[in-house]
């Protein structure tokens, strides 16, 4: 089964009220299996608008991606994480091994 994938690209506007964000999410990786490859490292923006800070979560599917997404413990997250920063983030499916 192929993994699933978060792909995010956020501008934190408050670093110290993101801190609660990060807390508020672990429980929700925690119980889907969330592997972090990348979490706002550096970078280089080649195409389109690069924002600072870059992030790539896998998973064991992209169910298990998309129900973390939509946890009651991720919705709350999200809700401050939308105080503190702006984002885009997609959900992928992986290729077959």
């Amino acid at each position: 089964m192929p993994k699933g994938y978060w792909i995010a690209h956020v501008d934190v506007r408050d670093a110290e009220g993101y801190k609660d964000y990060v807390a508020a999410a672990v429980p929700a990786f925690e119980k889907h299996g969330a592997r972090f490859l990348a979490r706002g490292g550096a970078y280089e923006a080649t195409e389109g608008r690069g924002r600072a800070r870059n992030v790539v979560i896998e998973f064991p599917s992209l169910q298990a991606a998309h129900d973390c997404y939509h946890s009651p413990e991720y919705t709350a997250a999200r809700a401050i994480r939308h105080k503190f920063a702006d984002a885009e983030m997609v959900l992928v499916e992986g290729m077959d091994d």
